[in-house]
């Protein structure tokens, strides 16, 4: 549902559609027809695995079925690596994604993630949904993804190992850290592979931030429900190019510079606009680091829990501010070492360009390179374009 929401979005929904089923999963189809519940009509976006569509019930939970055919997380990254049509980028996401799936599925089991195996069939229908979100993101390439809160429905599912408790328990463990819901609908709204989804291409969770809207996207089930079963996605541009803003911060002395990183990345991970540190002298000559970061207003209160929680500090200032931000756009540039995304920066009379610094890392790592020779190896990136 989530694959078929943001094709919606695409500009060429039937290029779109060719370039999913291009990538090469065997034995598995994508095609797409228009459904309508309640009033609002999307598309629905069938997988078939040798000719046949599993059922929304059952083909998110035949990660560990007990079957003659199975797959390990070792010969999934096998086939990804080795054997599907997509940029390096996504593969790292669609990847990236199985492991949060199967670290879900071994910490519920308690087994080791090496002894996770998939179901054949199971795993095609799954690659085949984490594959078509993960290329379609990158053909989008937004700046940032915001989800609202989830809603997980109530009730059981049946899965391959018995009747259980909705949420199931790996998308419930791997829900951990995200706002959730139960609802009223008596059923299942998200599964382990719509929650690792989530979890990897997300920022942010909470209220739909003030944006212009150029585009909706509809992605529609066929189980009938009280209420539409559709996932929607919106794409525009938030409003951010000059606006009120917040800024907190606190100062460390008994901190590592490693923990430090992680309290870095933990705040950015849970919706920090920009987090830094500057390096500052304390009371009695001691050496200390200032730990400061940007955040919308309404998100000052949870940042501030989340100082306290990753950090030794005991108190956190803040002040209010306003900034001027250029409007950013990505595309993604093909050179002769694969797809580079692009960042267009403009506004205020201005326009800079630059390639997107982990794309450049990741082709240094490959071909055995000094990031500044990949630089000088890709085409010039000028305020008109590229040369």
């Amino acid at each position: 549902m989530l694959a078929a929401a943001l094709l919606e979005l695409m500009p060429d929904r039937e290029e779109a559609l060719a370039e999913l089923n291009g990538i090469g999963i065997p034995y598995v189809t994508y095609s797409r027809e228009t459904v309508c519940q309640c009033g609002i009509c999307g598309t629905h976006l069938a997988v078939t695995v040798d000719g046949e569509e599993e059922s929304e019930d059952m083909h998110a939970h035949q990660h560990t079925h007990d079957g003659h055919h199975h797959g390990s997380l070792h010969e999934i990254k096998h086939l990804v690596t080795g054997h599907l049509a997509l940029p390096d980028a996504v593969k790292e996401d669609v990847l990236a994604v199985y492991r949060l799936i199967a670290e879900a599925e071994s910490a519920v089991h308690g087994v080791p993630v090496t002894e996770i195996h998939f179901h054949e069939v199971g795993t095609m229908d799954a690659l085949a949904d984490i594959a078509a979100v993960s290329l379609l993101l990158h053909k989008l390439a937004p700046d940032q993804i915001l989800a609202s809160p989830i809603c997980v429905g109530s009730g059981q599912v049946k899965c391959a190992h018995g009747v259980l408790p909705v949420p199931a328990p790996a998308t419930a463990h791997l829900l951990k850290g995200v706002p959730s819901y139960s609802g009223a609908i008596q059923t299942e709204l998200c599964t382990p592979t719509g929650a690792a989804l989530l979890k990897r291409f997300a920022s942010a969770f909470g209220e739909r931030p003030t944006m212009q809207v150029s585009a909706i996207g509809y992605g529609m089930g066929k189980k009938e429900l009280e209420a539409a079963n559709c996932v929607r996605a919106f794409w525009g541009e938030t409003q951010e190019t000059g606006g009120d803003v917040r800024e907190l911060s606190c100062n460390l002395d008994d901190m590592t510079a490693e923990a430090i990183a992680f309290a870095m990345e933990a705040l950015l991970e849970a919706g920090a606009l920009d987090v830094w540190t500057t390096p500052i002298t304390m009371k009695k000559s001691r050496l200390g680091t200032m730990l400061s970061l940007l955040c919308r207003e309404e998100d000052s209160q949870r940042m501030a829990e989340l100082l306290f929680r990753h950090t030794t500090t005991i108190g956190v200032r803040e002040y209010a501010c306003r900034r001027y931000t250029l409007d950013r756009t990505v595309d993604t540039v093909s050179t002769p070492y694969g797809d580079v995304r692009r960042k267009t920066s403009c506004g205020y009379g201005v326009t800079r360009k630059k390639y997107e610094y982990e794309d450049l890392a990741r082709i240094a790592k490959a071909h055995n390179m000094a990031l500044n020779d990949v630089i000088s190896a890709l085409p010039t990136v000028t305020s008109k374009g590229i040369e």
